[in-house]
């Protein structure tokens, strides 16, 4: 049996199960988990969840990490996508300013650093979006020429 063939299984079994333990929450109904009646089923699915989780994220970066070394192009591009992501956030973090005003957010007062961090992230996020949008029309055009 190949391994995708196990992965396949592996997942669909983890499916099922989780659609168990859905049928269960939702059994026990809203004012039971309220109530607290239901808190330990509740606490051993959501440690069960995290479980899942966490060996999911182990199986992508340790086969993603192995794909990007064991493929030499491949590699290559994706320093070059972490270097363009950086190049990005520098450029972002450069052209943002520390704000002097005093925003005040559940009683704590922000300041210039945080206001230079939060600024370079949105200029982050318009930087990116607008080279999304230009990779989009860019390959739409192209797409429509041929």
């Amino acid at each position: 049996m190949n391994t995708q063939k196990i992965i396949t299984l592996v997942a669909a079994i983890i499916g099922v199960i989780s659609i168990i333990f859905l049928g269960l929450i939702i059994g026990a109904g809203d004012d039971a988990v309220k109530a607290g009646e239901a808190s330990g089923t509740v606490d051993t699915f959501m440690y069960i969840a995290y479980l899942v989780l966490a060996v999911t994220l182990v199986f992508v970066v340790v086969f993603s990490l192995k794909n990007t070394f064991t493929n030499s192009s491949g590699l290559k591009n994706t320093l070059i996508g972490i270097g363009a992501f950086v190049a990005v956030l520098v450029i972002a973090f450069a052209v943002s300013t520390g704000d002097t005003m005093e925003y005040k957010y559940n009683g704590l007062v922000a300041s210039a650093g945080e206001s230079t961090m939060a600024g370079a992230g949105l200029v982050a996020f318009y930087l990116l979006m607008v080279v999304a949008v230009g990779a989009l029309a860019f390959g739409g055009v192209k797409k429509m020429i041929k």
